[in-house]
């Protein structure tokens, strides 16, 4: 089956959950207001959610998560997904898909946070207790997780055309220059867990403070520097410095943390043409942002 002419609505979401869950026949299906890139998903009833990857790159992670969302969760001060059914592909749909038990909160990408320092704080914790768990067996990174934990030379032809598109527009000398600090250094410890997406859209908030992660698709085991991005995505200030401040890591690790962030600011600042674009100027102030901090943490 041809991906681009895969309909996912909820009309498919009905039919896998009659034919394969037919315990859950009786209960409404409605998409969630913001479903993200990855996945489709939907409300099953009040208290479910249907989670259906939105193409083959992302099919590998169901069972991924499937497996180690359960093992994960007693360890963490946070709510994580939790997995109820594992769907199975059939002649409507080619692959495996998820019924998860719905978990309450509003995005941070759209909702206020109260304080985001105690934010910063919270979420630090949260990173320092998975980084924690042992990952002996975890999955190490690959397509799955999009190489998230694993090296950032993967990217790096992308990221050299990018800063060469963005010439002119950027400081193109520390661009390179902090990428090529970043690649001169790796990841010295035992491989830790990583959950390789921590955006705003992946962060549920209850009365304005942090109580969710989701969207474990890309967790892996290895380098934990790409889930240090959102110091410079979300945090700034006062809150980046209390970010920072829970972390033992070497300069090192942060170094290829500006570098994850940089790269990815990079890639899609690239492919707007519009300067006003919203999502434009974010990239812009990113990437002025994690530039600045090369230059005052330069490890040389």
């Amino acid at each position: 089956m041809d991906d681009s002419q895969l309909i996912i609505d909820s009309s498919l979401a009905r039919h896998l959950v009659d034919t394969q869950f037919p315990q859950w026949r009786d209960l409404s299906i409605r998409p969630v207001a913001s479903s993200g890139w990855d996945n489709r998903t939907f409300h099953l009833g009040d208290h479910m959610l249907v989670r259906m990857p939105s193409s083959k790159e992302y099919a590998s992670q169901v069972e991924k998560e499937h497996k180690w969302l359960p093992r994960l969760a007693p360890f963490l001060p946070l709510s994580i997904p939790e997995p109820l059914a594992m769907g199975a592909a059939d002649c409507t749909y080619p692959w495996k898909w998820s019924i998860y038990r719905w978990i309450e909160g509003d995005s941070a990408a759209s909702t206020p946070i109260d304080n985001l320092s105690d934010f910063a704080q919270n979420l630090a914790k949260f990173l320092v207790a998975l980084q924690s768990i042992n990952g002996e067996e975890g999955p190490l990174p690959g397509p799955h997780s999009f190489y998230r934990g694993g090296s950032l030379s993967v990217y790096d032809i992308e990221t050299r055309q990018a800063i060469e598109a963005l010439k002119g527009k950027i400081d193109e000398e520390v661009a390179l220059d902090l990428w090529q600090a970043a690649l001169s250094t790796s990841w010295q410890g035992a491989p830790v867990w990583v959950h390789g997406d921590l955006s705003t859209g992946n962060l549920l908030l209850q009365k304005g403070k942090l109580s969710s992660v989701i969207d474990f698709g890309q967790l892996t085991v290895g380098d934990p520097s790409c889930d240090l991005a959102i110091a410079w995505t979300l945090f700034e200030g006062e809150s980046r410095e209390v970010f920072r401040s829970h972390f033992q890591h070497d300069k090192g690790t942060w170094a290829r943390g500006r570098a994850w962030t940089l790269w990815k600011a990079l890639i899609v600042a690239a492919g707007f043409t519009k300067a006003n674009n919203v999502e434009a100027r974010k990239c812009w102030s990113i990437i002025e942002q994690v530039l600045e901090d090369h230059r005052i943490w330069h490890i040389g």
